[in-house]
């Protein structure tokens, strides 16, 4: 199915019934990156599936790629399917995409999982992005043996565009952010997930926690000195940066946390 949200056809898929999920993948992927565990989301869920700007079956259009703009999209669509306040949950990209969500509109979702997305540029490791630098369509001869490029030339409207989004991930990743004000501004609960083998350190992700009050104090026999806007953290073991999306430890805990409202 597709949406027109602010000039952009996306498409988007909907699996299971339940309470309204909304699932967003990450950078280079499609929502099928969550081919795994898809049907673990979809057992209590309507899971809503997009394809974001310039990815998978959403073609381009004439803007930079930015999380900002793409959360935006999303708020487009949780308006237009009338979706009564969904939980969100995304990852690395669409992690990132979903921190925006629930900055810019707080009060259209209900609970917020964010995986793999660090909050500042400065955490990732300096080699991780010496190598985000060198992304953009020079390097489409090296991407043609990955996963990604696979997909992008089953699914693409313009499969030709590939070098397109190259150019336009290589410039979003070489901007400069840190999005800890409004971290500690956020109105939403929030369960930070990643990696103990991540694009950023372990100890990112609990900085992050931090600014949402975990791990300041004990949390008590019942649950008194936890955070207390309800939110909290996972650190998914033996799990990378590229493995932790499909993990059914990501669904299991994502998954309880969401559990938590109903």
């Amino acid at each position: 199915m597709y949406a027109d949200v602010n000039g952009l056809h996306m498409y988007y898929e909907t699996h299971g019934q339940g309470s309204p999920l909304v699932l967003l993948h990450g950078g280079l992927g499609s929502g099928e990156m969550f081919g795994p565990i898809l049907s673990t989301f979809a057992e209590n869920h309507t899971v809503i599936l997009p394809d974001l700007q310039g990815h998978g079956r959403t073609a381009d259009i004439e803007r930079p790629l930015d999380i900002r703009e793409m959360a935006r999209d999303i708020i487009a669509l949780i308006d237009q399917l009338g979706l009564d306040r969904p939980d969100v949950v995304g990852y690395s990209l669409g992690g990132g995409v979903a921190y925006q969500v629930a900055f810019q509109a707080p009060e259209k979702i209900g609970r917020l999982v964010s995986a793999s997305a660090g909050i500042r540029r400065g955490a990732t490791y300096p080699e991780i992005l010496a190598q985000q630098g060198q992304v953009g369509a020079a390097a489409v001869e090296f991407m043609k043996e990955t996963p990604m490029y696979e997909l992008y030339q089953r699914v693409a409207p313009r499969p030709e565009d590939f070098p397109r989004l190259l150019d336009k991930i290589g410039a979003a990743m070489a901007v400069d952010f840190d999005f800890t004000e409004q971290v500690k501004a956020l109105q939403v609960p929030t369960l930070v997930v990643a990696g103990d083998a991540d694009l950023c350190p372990p100890s990112h992700f609990v900085e992050v926690f931090g600014l949402l009050d975990g791990g300041k104090r004990d949390g008590g026999w019942q649950g008194e000195g936890r955070p207390a806007g309800g939110h909290g953290l996972a650190i998914l073991p033996r799990t990378t940066h590229y493995s932790s999306f499909m993990s059914p430890l990501f669904a299991t805990v994502a998954l309880d946390f969401l559990a938590e409202k109903h």
